[in-house]
């Protein structure tokens, strides 16, 4: 294989002279963590609410939360990206959408792209919220009731703290989709991890190197989300479900 190999290009300057290239890995991969975080902090909080009313039993709050899912769920996530982009900014009051033209453009990529993915995961966040909900024996709603709960409060202390412990392991796996699909925001600029491995191609000519760098630090944030997300389930796991003892 004629491949000339160079892993020290990493901590050579860049062809700018304002850091090595394993900074701009690093400052790739510190993007990457705040966007996804951020993003899943709103998805979860906003997907709990929207799961919740898709499960009431008032129609228009249902169908409202159902009309939510729907939309955000099947409209494909880099065409979402886009209308948050380029579009949204020209549908606001003239005033709102100046301000947010004349802001830094890091800024500008960074919002647009964390409202984006956290709309988008939210819808999916929801079901796995209303799942949870629906697998609950009838009972536990008509005991809190019994007990002289209102509606909401029922929800609050009985049915919600269980529903949440069960749909832990499939958001584990809406936790990690958050990292993968912030890969898409490069599309609009945003220099996210893989956009820096782009990048670092196009300055360095060293693609493995490069590519190899970008896999290695995406399966470290998979090992540090799966750790985390197994000790949060080993702790709130119910006896009698999923495994429970």
């Amino acid at each position: 294989m004629g491949y000339n190999w160079n892993w020290g290009i990493f901590l050579q300057p860049t062809a700018t002279g304002d850091d090595t290239y394993l900074g701009w890995m690093f400052y790739g991969f510190k993007m990457t963590i705040a966007l996804s975080l951020s993003a899943w902090l709103i998805a979860l909080a906003l997907g709990a609410v929207v799961g919740v009313l898709r499960t009431v039993p008032n129609k228009w709050l249902s169908g409202l939360a159902t009309a939510y899912v729907e939309i955000f769920r099947n409209i494909p996530l880099l065409v979402q990206l886009f209308l948050w982009y380029f579009v949204m900014p020209e549908l606001l009051p003239e005033a709102l959408g100046n301000a947010f033209k004349q802001t830094n453009p890091i800024m500008q990529q960074f919002v647009a792209s964390m409202v984006c993915l956290a709309l988008f995961t939210s819808a999916r966040v929801a079901e796995q919220v209303r799942s949870g909900i629906n697998s609950l024996p009838p009972g536990q709603k008509n005991a809190g009731l019994a007990m002289g709960f209102t509606l909401p409060q029922t929800y609050r202390y009985v049915m919600l703290p269980m529903a949440v412990r069960l749909i832990v392991p499939p958001l584990t796996s809406e936790f990690l989709n958050i990292f993968k699909n912030s890969a898409v925001c490069s599309t609009i600029g945003l220099l996210e991890l893989a956009a820096q491995g782009r990048q670092l191609v196009d300055y360095t000519a060293q693609p493995y190197e490069s590519f190899i760098a970008v896999t290695i630090a995406y399966l470290l944030i998979n090992v540090v989300v799966m750790s985390g997300m197994r000790w949060v389930e080993e702790h709130v796991r119910v006896p009698g479900y999923l495994g429970g003892k």
